[in-house]
């Protein structure tokens, strides 16, 4: 599992930490790391260029260090001061005594350039000081962040005015939020995580599935399993404007390691046209998936599905005009799979307020209606409850097309009625929907996406 902590937390343990450290002690590790990721960047240090933009805080004495070290092998090091007067003292007589120059305009030229300016307390977007020297970043230098691209907010992700796009983003001791969670992960490049020795919670803010986690989720038939005993999952979804929302997530349910699929609807002859092993009308089941191509004016079977006592998975046109008391009120798992636009709805957000804010979105949907979340899109987040929020590492822009997440949802609500919890099952799911996706290629189609589903669940238990 990777995990990611709040800045509240890193700083905690970072003033732990520093009162057992010499002086000094934690920052030099700091710097011998980026210095590090650096020279295997560059590959040949000597006689590279190397400019830093530095702020005035231990970011920018992390930035000073870590170029008093290339210095040292050979490398032309020039630092920007964002403010000549406000710079990390030590970190700028090392710098010097490097061979390192201080110059109050970044060069025209460089082979690749640090962003020390703001470190993981910084908040609202660059200054104007700062984005005018970001601005002014020599086309084709490579960019490597120091802990965080300048201008992305640690704990969230949020980007509220101008900031750095990294390559490269070297982080300290731990991930943070804003690295794992877009917009703020689209500006981080590659993360790379050095050790500092810091004594980390066992709960972090965020945490993401990697294989080993998803193998041990999925479920696995044994000797005596039948279908019933492996889960019948249940999806009311399609109508006549759109059978194939209902194709689609009988694909993604076939495919997702229950027993059986039942489908209830109108769209049952092109269902059985495609997949005949679909069992077709009411009877039992473990779980539900209800809304993929409902259209509009059938609230009634929404309702109806969420008064049985079974999980339920409600996607797309199920999720208009949800009731909060009604799924506070089951007894039951719900898992809500809302696109930011269906999320901004049932906030009464605008649309974009979501997609700057994911994180805080998700976590106000699940506390509003009391239910497992999935936020779909470019960073898709699971919640429940209080507990950390799971980001989802898989995926790739190929998955914004039409239907897939109609796949996602029957694969969800499979996992459901193989006994997953909503959280594991939409994590999970999401996990392997992005993995097929990876696998498929692009351009890719839905049901090509359900397709590689079973290479997607192998090649996450190969580990």
């Amino acid at each position: 599992m990777r995990t990611a902590y709040s800045v509240e937390t890193v700083r905690a343990a970072e003033r732990e930490l520093m009162a057992r450290l010499p002086e000094g002690a934690l920052m030099q590790r700091a710097a011998a790391g980026l210095a590090a990721v650096c020279a295997g960047l560059l590959g040949r240090v000597y006689g590279s260029r190397i400019v830093l933009l530095v702020g005035p805080g231990d970011n920018g004495g992390d930035a000073l260090y870590a170029g008093a070290r290339l210095a040292r092998r050979g490398a032309g090091v020039t630092a920007v001061p964002m403010d000549p007067g406000r710079v990390h003292a030590g970190g700028l007589a090392a710098l010097r005594a490097a061979g390192g120059r201080v110059e109050d305009a970044v060069p025209r030229r460089a082979d690749l350039v640090v962003d020390g300016l703001l470190g993981i307390g910084g908040r609202g977007g660059l200054r104007p000081a700062a984005a005018a020297l970001v601005e002014r970043i020599p086309p084709g230098a490579t960019v490597v962040a120091v802990d965080l691209p300048s201008g992305v907010d640690a704990d969230t992700g949020e980007v509220a005015g101008p900031a750095v796009t990294a390559a490269v983003t070297v982080t300290f001791g731990a991930y943070k939020p804003g690295l794992l969670i877009d917009p703020g992960a689209s500006r981080a490049g590659v993360v790379h995580r050095v050790d500092i020795g810091l004594d980390l919670p066992g709960r972090p803010a965020v945490e993401a599935l990697q294989h080993a986690d998803v193998a041990g989720l999925l479920p696995v038939p044994t000797a005596s399993s039948d279908k019933y005993r492996r889960g019948v999952v249940g999806i009311a979804a399609g109508s006549v404007q759109y059978p194939g929302a209902a194709v689609l997530a009988v694909a993604g349910a076939l495919r997702g390691g229950a027993g059986a699929v039942r489908y209830v609807g109108p769209a049952a002859e092109a269902v059985l046209a495609r997949y005949p092993e679909t069992l077709i009308g009411p009877g039992r089941v473990q779980a539900w998936v209800v809304g993929p191509g409902l259209g509009e004016g059938r609230g009634g079977e929404v309702a109806e599905l969420l008064a049985q006592d079974v999980p339920v998975l409600v996607d797309a046109d199920g999720l208009r005009g949800m009731d909060a008391a009604v799924l506070r009120a089951r007894t039951a798992p719900t898992l809500l799979t809302p696109h930011a636009g269906e999320a901004a709805a049932l906030l009464g957000v605008p649309r974009d307020s979501v997609e700057a804010g994911r994180l805080g979105a998700v976590r106000r949907l699940t506390e509003r209606y009391g239910s497992a979340v999935l936020l779909k899109g470019s960073t898709t987040l699971v919640a429940s409850g209080g507990g950390p929020v799971r980001v989802n590492p898989t995926g790739t822009s190929w998955l914004a097309t039409a239907g897939s997440g109609d796949v996602l949802s029957g694969l969800a609500g499979s996992l459901l009625a193989a006994g997953l919890s909503g959280p594991d099952a939409g994590s999970v799911a999401a996990y392997l929907h992005g993995l097929a996706a990876r696998l498929a290629g692009g351009p890719l189609l839905a049901h090509q996406l359900a397709e590689s589903l079973p290479a997607a669940w192998r090649e996450a238990c190969r580990g």
